[in-house]
């Protein structure tokens, strides 16, 4: 078993990743947040998390709360902000020292439609340390074919612009950034069915973020075919 390291072992590292991830952002396209966090959340959230300042996820972990990306369709977990749950309790990573097994997956990034992106380590339909996005229009998980690093720089570089293209309508730039860091948008008729297709004319309404996961697990769950 590996030991666990302190949190200022995981800070303190030769090659930090986050000068380069400023980098990226200081010549970014897309419209973006950087949330800030408290001082003495970010070696707490490293510390559950178990990895070092040197990586992608690490780097977002100790140096913000979050990263909110393209007027706020994607939001990034960080250390946590008012608002937004740390990356560390979203995925309920407690003390590592009594951790039995690492997590099947890692919760990365929620859309403001509710969509999860996850990195997989053992039970997503994807390779280990492989992002997927679960849909809230398939309620299913899709493998992106990259890790947590390239994930970043996608986002950055305006891949999401193609990837939601079914999934905007015309003004969502203005109606996503008016919503708070806790807020999603609730689409009726829901996105899986046929009537819920076309999001342009679909009913769409600002609800609590945490309400709107919560409702799409339920759909998921109840549309499984195992418990019909």
């Amino acid at each position: 078993m590996t030991p666990t390291r302190s949190a200022d072992e995981l800070l303190s590292v030769d090659s930090p990743a986050w000068p380069r991830l400023n980098a990226l952002l200081a010549s970014s396209s897309v419209d973006f947040k950087v949330v800030p966090a408290d001082e003495t959340a970010k070696g707490n959230v490293l510390f559950r998390l178990q990895v070092t300042a040197a990586s992608t996820l690490g780097a977002i972990a100790s140096n913000c709360g979050a990263l909110v990306v393209d007027h706020g369709w994607v939001r990034i977990l960080g250390a946590g902000a008012k608002g937004m749950e740390d990356i560390a309790t979203a995925n309920a990573l407690g003390d590592p020292d009594h951790r039995e097994a690492p997590p099947g997956h890692l919760v990365i990034a929620y859309d403001v439609l509710g969509g999860v992106f996850a990195i997989n380590h053992d039970d997503l339909p994807a390779e280990p340390g492989e992002v997927c996005y679960w849909r809230p229009d398939t309620l299913e998980s899709t493998p992106l074919g990259a890790g947590h690093t390239a994930f970043v720089e996608w986002l950055l570089n305006a891949g999401a612009a193609e990837f939601y293209r079914e999934l905007r309508w015309p003004g969502w730039e203005e109606e996503v950034a008016a919503l708070s860091i806790d807020e999603g948008i609730s689409v009726y008729p829901f996105l899986f069915t046929e009537e819920g297709r076309n999001i342009t004319t679909a009913a769409r309404k600002a609800v609590p973020f945490r309400e709107l996961l919560y409702l799409n697990a339920q759909m998921a769950n109840s549309l499984r075919p195992e418990s019909n």
